[in-house]
């Protein structure tokens, strides 16, 4: 009986650790022509890509920031809008 458990556990050892190594192997697989990629997929980009620029600050505004009056009468226009919609939906709930 303890043959057999050791016989188990080799066996299971073993299915594990071929199941790490083949999924290391992922990636070299991923870039098989045959394998890895649909036929209408796009072609892959020669260069790998590059990180974003996080530190690069946005250049300056030209104009200043919207003053409080243009702030008031684009939510004015917003609230109007809203209202319209959902006077619009109303109508239509009520219609069906």
């Amino acid at each position: 009986m303890a043959i057999d458990r050791h016989i188990m556990a080799a066996t299971a050892a073993a299915l594990l650790l071929s199941a790490l190594a083949l999924g290391g192997c992922a990636t070299s697989i991923a870039d098989m022509p045959l394998v890895g990629t649909p036929a209408d997929a796009p072609a892959r980009p020669k260069e790998a890509g590059v990180y974003l620029p996080v530190h690069d600050l946005p250049p300056d505004r030209d104009q200043a920031a919207m003053g409080p009056a243009q702030q008031a009468e684009a939510l004015r226009e917003l609230a109007a809008a809203r209202d319209q919609q959902a006077s619009t939906a109303a109508k239509n709930s009520a219609a069906k």
